[in-house]
């Protein structure tokens, strides 16, 4: 079958077998007389395992293992469980960092007044790189607006 019939059946895209091809996740499949690639259903196959890998957040490099891991018939779970372990470990450390985000996010949001004022908590903890109260006065280009001084 051809690149975008394997893609249909693999929900993997075009680019992406091409990419994985690239990057060795998949090895180089036969190309036909005109030099289009070739796949079988176990190009097919591995393709589909690799997407449900991305699906879960695993990095080429971790897909790379998994995949050696997979078609070796002498693996032991423990390696497998390993990876999968420091994985989720991987993807909790990223949790708590985005929930960090937000709260402070939420944080910045809740003290801003969201009224026709230019006077922004949000916009003056992007420019220094920590929260705190908007300046009164806030200087566009180094200049003081002066309808910011009316409540």
């Amino acid at each position: 079958m051809n690149i975008g019939e394997a893609a249909r059946r693999s929900g993997v895209t075009a680019k992406m077998i091409r990419y994985y091809e690239q990057s060795g996740l998949i090895p180089e499949v036969a190309r036909t007389d005109a030099g289009y690639r070739s796949y079988g259903d176990d190009d097919v196959h591995r393709l589909r395992f690799v997407r449900r890998a991305r699906d879960l957040g695993f990095t080429v490099e971790e897909i790379g293992e998994l995949l050696a891991l997979w078609q070796d018939d002498s693996r032991r779970s423990a390696e497998v469980k390993s990876l999968a372990l420091g994985h989720i470990e991987t993807l909790r450390e990223k949790i708590a960092e985005l929930e960090a985000m937000a709260d402070t996010l939420q944080a910045l949001a809740d003290g801003c007044s969201g009224d026709d004022r230019p006077d922004c908590p949000i916009l003056a903890d992007l420019e220094t790189g920590k929260a705190s109260a908007a300046r009164p006065g806030p200087r566009r280009f180094g200049v003081t607006n002066p309808k910011s001084q009316e409540h």
